[in-house]
């Protein structure tokens, strides 16, 4: 066999390997959620039940998460819940994990903060070499937030970090700021990668004082 078919097997095998890992891995992820959730769940409900089934755990865990749902809508409901974050943010440590995550989700999930997962590029110099990160406005009111945690004209940037879960947050001017016409997820994928996920082409728009 000749080099050249061996790198012509390699290339198609990783292909084939690119094609495959991510479904494998959702897969998995989706699998080992479930498994938690059927363990959990589903050892309590078969203790006080007087019937089970596999799968019972995780009907319970989707159902009961959808009820929490709609019984926030209520506002004793949503009091209670109050009352419950307030005793955790009490805690130490457990504050600080509880409010990360917290705001975490916050921030992946709500429809008011649109705005707030404007893409941007940030430009910095590497001696005379001029760079660009890729970032995400993440916050813009800083009125509930210490004195001199930003200036009147700044905003919050997340710039992510490639191939890891992290990230720097840095106050910037918003007149240092280049609007990316792309959408958070596709930024998201591009800066965790490293850049190898996103082939489309985006364009740039000029920053409005209204974004």
């Amino acid at each position: 066999m000749t080099e050249t078919n061996v790198r012509s097997l390699g290339a198609t095998f990783f292909k084939g390997l690119a094609a495959v890992l991510p479904i494998v891995v959702t897969l998995y992820l989706i699998y080992w959620l479930a498994g938690l959730a059927e363990a959990v769940l589903g050892g309590i409900l078969d203790r006080i039940l007087p019937f089970y089934f596999p799968g019972l755990g995780i009907i319970f865990g989707v159902v009961g998460i959808f009820m929490v749902g709609v019984m926030l809508n209520a506002w004793v409901v949503r009091k209670l819940f109050d009352w419950g974050e307030s005793i955790m943010h009490r805690i130490p440590l457990v504050k600080i994990m509880y409010g990360a995550v917290q705001d975490l989700m916050h921030f992946f999930t709500s429809s008011t903060a649109s705005r707030g997962k404007q893409v941007v590029m940030i430009t910095f110099y590497l001696g005379d070499v001029r760079t660009r990160l890729v970032g995400m406005i993440t916050r813009e009111d800083f009125e509930s937030l210490p004195a001199g945690i930003a200036g009147p004209d700044e905003v919050a940037v997340y710039l992510p970090m490639s191939y890891q879960v992290g990230g720097y947050t840095v106050m910037v001017p918003r007149e240092n700021l280049e609007p990316v016409d792309m959408s958070f997820d596709q930024a998201m994928r591009f800066a965790v990668t490293a850049g190898m996920s996103a082939s489309k082409v985006f364009n740039k728009k000029p920053l409005s004082p209204d974004n």
